[in-house]
């Protein structure tokens, strides 16, 4: 009745005929019944707190966009400024200058009021004029002091500030202890947030803070509940005659597992057959794991609040306990398992003719590896090929369907960036030892492709049946940022074919004239930051990436909600459970479902790529001192960004490029020497020394060799040395203050930034 009420006042307020009421006028307006009169109030109430509707400092009532303001989450950046990004998906962001902040912290719900507007490709400018809800009550930061007052720098690159903490607050933390303080005061225009520390995580140093502060700085939940725990114990860890009622029996059907070595929660074993017309029978096989995970249990609750797994280099954050990602839904070889299975008859062209899906229970032949397969498909292995010898042939078919799969994409212009991947490699300890690239080979592409084909078939079999459903979307690109795109490319050579609306093979075919140059990590890294996110919606349009017209996520149930809630819709349409009620739910509850999703997805990724930067960081404090080869990845006012091969990237300041003053070409994009002409590009190859690496802001310096000759003599007979010595101390040494480091090499002179 609530829900229906505020449903009325809103539509009534964002009529084209509204202009702004008072309370009373809208009393009147409305006839609402004397009575009725308080339960009104507060439907006003929570319709302003929600950010649908804006009371004005006269108290009159209006719809914020059509009072020149946006309502959504600001978005903080480490220089200070911020983003608010709309609820409302037809608005554009708006940039927030430092200064009009007033107050906000990264991750406000807020409402703010354009102050200008950009007929160019810049962004329209705002203010922030009201907090409507707090994102941050706790964070997590490193305890300082000075004097007597102490104060938290947050980890969150995106909250900016201090948080002051008086000192009988702060439970005795220490200098450099990881704490976590909650706010008691958050800040005002001239005033830093105020709190009291809560919790002391350790040392700086000390093992395994590194990871729990970044799993706590981002909010993902590490223990679940106890009704969570309990109701994953009571499933049973294996099948009966029973569970098998109305699946098709596929447990004769040869079927493989194709993953990393190291991964536990095998959501999908695929298998291959030829058919009589010479045709390809592909069959997917997906963990069942709607069978399990019942709507609304404690299971489901948990499941949706967390969203996804989360994967770091030494551990994963599973969504789902492990007696069920890594137990009963795990498709583990050799045992009962069951599945949602989805069979393609697909033709010598990629095209997919005929489909099926089906509930079933599988029983998988093969736990088989990316390393394995690729060994024996590509390198010829003879003892993999003796050993897995009655799997041979169908792995052949499946390297010849892949391959056919793939050129399809090529044709229809999907865009294909081919980042090379790094994996880093920790010890007991927690503490890097290494980090190799992961290549993509045969093997990674034939599950790829096969997901793939199998995603879009599921989501182009569910569009058409006109049920609500989950799909993965992505929107076209901002023209304005394909434009700046071009400017860019154009300082290599190449450019975007079109105008207006660019379809993605038109990027695509950028991205084959620079493969195998210097400039192709660089262009393709600038091409991907032009494109829009990918995300969930329970709209569907396409996805520009793929070039794909359906597609959605169904393959990885164990660890994205989202496949998990398809798999139960899906199950219901097949089983006639799908009525009009139940199309009426999804589709009020599915919206909200796909932004949450969307929304846990980024904060996962950020928090994977954070600790990434850390554990880099932490992996190049031993290599200070050392000289690496670099490809120049960008170029600033202050300097340049080299990404080593080992793919760790570091910035070569300015200030220390004493062979000549360099000025900065902001349209070419160089570095140029005033005295002798020398450019540096991107792209462009260099010898760099490892100067300084912090493991708590992320940052890496370098120096060029070049410039370098004072800083490798005080290091040498350190960095090699005495490593084992004293690893504390060393690093001590190591990390020179920047002026005392300028003072060594005679770099006195100014430099303009």
């Amino acid at each position: 009745m609530l829900e229906e009420r505020k449903e009325r006042i809103k539509g009534f307020i964002h009529e084209k005929s509204y202009h702004p009421l008072s309370f009373e006028e809208l009393v009147v307006s409305l006839d609402v019944p004397k009575e009725d009169i308080p339960l009104f109030r507060q439907c006003l109430d929570e319709l302003e707190q929600e950010g649908l509707i804006f009371k004005t400092k006269k108290n009159r009532y209006g719809a914020p966009e059509r009072m020149g303001l946006v309502v959504g989450k600001f978005q903080g950046h480490e220089r200070g400024f911020g983003f608010v990004i709309p609820d409302a998906p037809q608005q554009d962001d708006l940039f927030i200058q430092s200064d009009r902040i007033n107050g906000a912290m990264h991750g406000d719900h807020v409402i703010a009021r354009i102050t200008k507007y950009m007929s160019d490709d810049r962004h329209s400018e705002g203010e922030i004029v009201r907090i409507l809800s707090r994102a941050n009550d706790k964070i997590v930061g490193t305890f300082e002091k000075s004097y007597s007052i102490g104060y938290v720098i947050p980890d969150h690159k995106k909250i900016r500030g201090h948080i002051v903490v008086p000192i009988d607050s702060s439970m005795g933390a220490k200098p450099h202890q990881k704490v976590i303080v909650e706010i008691t005061r958050y800040p005002e225009s001239e005033r830093n947030a105020e709190g009291q520390i809560i919790e002391i995580l350790g040392d700086v140093d000390e093992k395994g803070v590194d990871v729990l502060s970044i799993i706590r700085t981002y909010n993902i939940p590490v223990d679940f509940p106890e009704e969570v725990i309990q109701e994953a114990k009571g499933i049973p860890q294996e099948l009966t005659p029973d569970d098998f009622a109305g699946r098709r029996d596929l447990r004769d059907l040869t079927m493989v597992t194709i993953d990393g070595e190291d991964a536990k929660d095998l959501d999908d074993a695929v298998s291959l057959e030829i058919t009589e017309d010479r045709n390809y029978r592909l069959g997917v096989h997906i963990a069942d794991v709607s069978y399990y995970v019942k709507e609304n249990s404690p299971l489901d609750r948990e499941a949706l609040k967390r969203g996804t797994s989360v994967y770091f280099p030494d551990r994963v954050i599973p969504m789902l306990p492990t007696e069920l990602s890594n137990g009963i839904c795990s498709l583990n070889p050799k045992v009962d398992r069951l599945a949602f299975s989805v069979f393609m008859e697909i033709n010598d062209r990629g095209r997919v003719i005929n489909h099926e899906i089906v509930e079933s229970v599988i029983n998988v032949t093969e736990r088989m590896t990316y390393t394995d397969v690729y060994k024996i498909l590509e390198e010829q292995d003879q003892e993999l090929i003796e050993r897995y010898k009655p799997l041979v042939p169908m792995l052949e078919k499946m390297k010849d369907l892949a391959l056919i799969l793939m050129k399809k994409r090529s044709l229809r212009g999907a865009i294909d960036f081919d980042f090379p991947e790094t994996k880093i490699i920790v010890d007991e300890q927690g503490k890097p030892i290494a980090i190799e690239k992961y290549e993509m080979t045969i093997a990674n592409k034939i599950i790829e492709e096969f997901m793939l084909l199998c995603n879009e078939t599921v989501s182009e079999h569910f569009y058409w049946t006109n049920t609500p459903f989950v799909y993965r979307i992505h929107e076209d690109p901002d023209p304005e940022k394909i434009q700046r795109l071009n400017e860019f490319l154009f300082n290599f050579g190449v450019r975007i074919k079109g105008s207006g609306n660019v379809h993605p093979r038109a990027l695509q075919d950028v991205l084959d004239k620079v493969k195998g140059t210097r400039q192709e990590r660089i262009i393709s890294t600038m091409m991907l930051r032009s494109l829009q996110k990918a995300r969930y919606s329970d709209e569907h349009t396409w996805h520009f990436g793929l070039a794909a017209n359906y597609y959605s996520h169904f393959t990885a149930p164990i660890r994205r909600y989202p496949d998990l809630i398809i798999h139960r819709i899906m199950k219901e349409y097949i089983h006639g459970k799908l009525d009009a009620e139940r199309n009426e739910y999804y589709s009020k509850v599915l919206h909200d479902i796909t932004k949450h999703c969307s929304e846990r997805e980024k904060n996962a990724e950020e928090a994977e790529r954070d600790y990434e930067e850390f554990k880099k960081a932490e992996y190049m404090q031993e290599h200070i001192g050392e000289k690496f080869t670099g490809i120049v990845s960008g170029i600033t006012s202050f300097g340049m960004f080299v990404e080593l091969e080992n793919s760790v990237e570091g910035l070569v300041r300015l200030s220390s490029m004493d062979d000549d003053y360099y000025i900065y070409d902001e349209e070419r994009y160089f570095l140029m020497g005033e005295r002798t002409g020398k450019t540096y590009r991107i792209g462009d190859t260099v010898e760099v020394v490892v100067t300084r690496a912090d493991p708590q802001t992320r940052q890496v310096d370098f120096m060029l060799s070049v410039n370098a000759h004072e800083f490798e003599n005080l290091f040498n007979g350190t960095t090699h040395n005495h490593k084992k010595k004293d690893s504390r101390e060393i690093r001590r040494k190591k990390s020179i203050d920047r002026h005392v480091l300028a003072h060594i090499t005679g770099k006195n002179k100014k430099r303009k930034r």
